[in-house]
């Protein structure tokens, strides 16, 4: 599904040549659940936005679902990220004015969904992530659980192949974050292929692969049992 090879990334600042990413390999499996962790500095974000097309690599080769889209050109990166890709942010990027229905429809309008099947499938993805009473609420009218579960709800609504997530509890309290956790790998259970970027070590092991970035290079550790949600039903998030 994923693969990198050789993938380089730099970035100037100043005088000086920041090595974000050095010479990555590395592959992750269809349906597999991969963590990302490390220190400030160490490349998380940057292999993310490479994950997800939002960056392109210097050198190297990245194939995603058996495509090479190291180079590809904007156009066809971004109709790419559309039909493979869902993210989840921590900040959850909703539009204020916007209910959560139609924060949820807003990818399928850029799609061009016609508008009554759009609506059917905004509602079926809020009742999964549990929000069926919330569909006309504002995102100042939720609370920070509810807002990251309309933010899931949206990344999902075009079925993505993949879904990216950055820090997708670190805005929430335990509980809230308990809750987004078990929908993430609930999608995940249900076959999707799930990457989460977290600093918290707990979320980071429940992973069937971790990956630690350390200036610019994965140290990779895959585990052959992978734990469930309900492993972990007690553990702190």
């Amino acid at each position: 599904m994923i693969r990198f090879e050789n993938i380089c990334r730099d970035f100037k600042v100043g005088d000086e040549v920041v090595h974000a990413l050095k010479d990555v390999n590395q592959h992750i499996e269809i349906g597999e659940y991969a963590s990302i962790m490390g220190p400030s500095g160490s490349g998380k974000s940057t292999l993310l936005n490479v994950l997800g097309l939002l960056d392109t690599p210097d050198s190297g080769r990245y194939w995603l679902n058996g495509r090479d889209v190291s180079q590809l050109a904007d156009d066809d990166l971004a109709a790419t990220r559309q039909e493979i890709i869902g993210f989840v942010f921590q900040s959850f990027h909703l539009i204020q004015r916007m209910t959560a229905l139609e924060n949820v429809e807003l990818p399928m309008v850029l799609a061009r969904v016609a508008p009554a099947e759009r609506r059917d499938r905004a509602h079926q993805m809020l009742s999964k992530t549990g929000l069926e009473d919330r569909m006309n609420h504002r995102p100042d009218q939720l609370s920070g659980g509810q807002r990251q579960r309309v933010a899931i709800a949206r990344s999902i609504v075009m079925e993505p192949k993949v879904l990216l997530a950055d820090e997708p509890t670190g805005n929430l309290d335990t509980q809230s974050g308990k809750e987004v956790l078990d929908i993430l790998e609930g999608l995940h259970a249900d076959g999707l292929t799930l990457i989460l970027v977290t600093h918290d070590p707990v979320i980071g092991q429940r992973s069937h692969l971790h990956l630690r970035m350390i200036d610019g290079v994965i140290q990779a550790e895959r585990r052959h049992q992978q734990r469930r949600p309900e492993d972990d039903s007690h553990a702190p998030v």
